[in-house]
């Protein structure tokens, strides 16, 4: 063996709650976008639209829309949001696609209506600590029957960096989803990049989970 960690053997860290206290405010979340200090953001898209979904995304920054729709070379109209006033839907010309330009907090008060399958990439990990709890209500508030929640999360050790992206353990996930979810974990891949050296730590790992209705 070449000493590489395998998926098998991936390590809870004990303290879970150094980062309980972390707080950004949609305000820095936005500034990230116009800073361009958007380490998270991955310029392939996933490709659940193309597969015939309509699909419903959820961002605060405006500019981070915008340049969605620039980097898939897509045409897309804006409307406002008028049960949130002061906020937008961008949707793609073809329909299929709409973005809401708003905390996902509010998204239930728009009257969307029930989703049959979530992927959470980015966000669970992006939430405050202490708003982990209504965002899983939030969600939960979102999902129709036998739905199927795809949930990316990761491990690191949170004593050396501060998040976000924050540490999500397992027992989190018991806590947040256990209740109303079957929980499994699909896959525990190593993830680390030279760029993860400047969060001080030395491995990271991304974890995808499958949650599905008791």
């Amino acid at each position: 063996m070449d000493g590489t960690r395998t998926s098998l053997d991936i390590e809870e860290y004990s303290d879970t709650e150094v980062q309980k206290n972390q707080v950004l405010t949609l305000e820095e979340w936005q500034d990230k976008w116009v800073n361009g200090k958007t380490a998270f953001h991955q310029e392939q898209g996933h490709q659940f639209a193309d597969r015939g979904h309509s699909v419903v995304g959820v961002e605060i920054s405006e500019l981070g829309i915008q340049e969605f729709f620039t980097e898939q070379n897509l045409s897309y109209s804006e409307e406002p949001i008028t049960e949130i006033p002061g906020t937008k839907v961008f949707k793609s010309s073809s329909g299929n696609i709409s973005l809401y330009c708003c905390s996902i907090f509010d998204l239930p008060r728009t009257n969307i209506g029930k989703f049959d399958m979530i992927w959470d990439r980015g966000a669970l990990v992006a939430i405050n600590p202490g708003d982990r709890k209504c965002y899983a209500d939030t969600m939960f508030s979102l999902l129709g029957k036998k739905f199927q929640y795809l949930l990316c999360v990761l491990s690191y050790d949170p004593t050396k960096h501060p998040g976000p992206p924050f540490y999500v353990p397992h027992a989190e996930i018991e806590r947040l989803f256990g209740k109303i979810c079957n929980i499994r974990c699909l896959e525990k891949v190593d993830a680390f990049e030279e760029r993860h050296k400047s969060w001080g730590i030395d491995c990271l790992f991304e974890k995808l989970y499958l949650l599905t209705e008791k």
